[in-house]
């Protein structure tokens, strides 16, 4: 069956715009958001994560097609899409705005599942705070303070789908109950590159909200 005309460019233009983001970024380093170890075996791991923010929007549709969905409205929303009058040059995507302020992409880009929907999530740099950070002029973006918690997480690479998140997630709820910890949140899938990154050079994550069992 053939793809519909407004669906291929809407992918196509996608594509454009996430390759232009990580070419950008391959010269400079794009922020990740802050961690301690706690734990580590292999590719697992138990992390402490520092107090974030995060922009985010939900999404109505199936567990692949659900970034590509949610990405275009996020993306614009760094890009100047926000009701902030600042003009400030940024460094991924490069340049300067009037009117409306761009925000640094940063990593990775979070999806997880809440009431049979999708959540996708852009962490914002941690220049912001919630009174600083530019609001969002789609009223679909939501912005939520994170505070610091504790997250295990399993690393690998490969294609994005859902065989592949599920595989990895089983090892993961498996190792966590195996050292004593219990999950105390929903599962969030984690991507860290570009499409046109080879898929076995892929940083893909799976990430659970966990505590230690009593």
């Amino acid at each position: 069956m053939d793809m519909p005309a407004e669906a291929f460019s809407r992918k196509a233009a996608l594509f454009i715009a996430l390759c232009s983001m990580f070419i950008s970024a391959t010269t400079m380093a794009t922020e990740e958001a802050e961690y301690k170890v706690l734990l580590k075996e292999d590719n697992l791991e138990v992390r402490q994560y520092e107090p974030q923010i995060v922009a985010e929007t939900v999404v109505d549709t199936e567990f692949e097609d659900a970034g590509s969905e949610a990405f275009g409205r996020l993306f614009k929303y760094i890009s100047g899409n926000n009701q902030s009058q600042q003009e400030i040059a940024m460094t991924a995507p490069v340049g300067q705005v009037a009117e409306s302020q761009k925000i640094d992409m940063t990593a990775p880009v979070g999806q997880t599942q809440f009431d049979g929907q999708w959540v996708v999530s852009f962490m914002m740099p941690g220049s912001f705070t919630m009174d600083s950070i530019p609001k969002p002029n789609d009223d679909r973006i939501a912005l939520r303070s994170v505070p610091e918690q504790t997250m295990a997480a399993i690393r690998y690479s490969g294609f994005w789908n859902e065989s592949g998140y599920q595989k990895n997630k089983s090892r993961l709820e498996k190792w966590i109950d195996e050292k004593g910890y219990i999950a105390t949140g929903a599962p969030v899938w984690a991507r860290y590159n570009a499409p046109f990154m080879p898929w076995f050079l892929r940083r893909n994550e799976v990430l659970i909200p966990v505590e230690q069992a009593q």
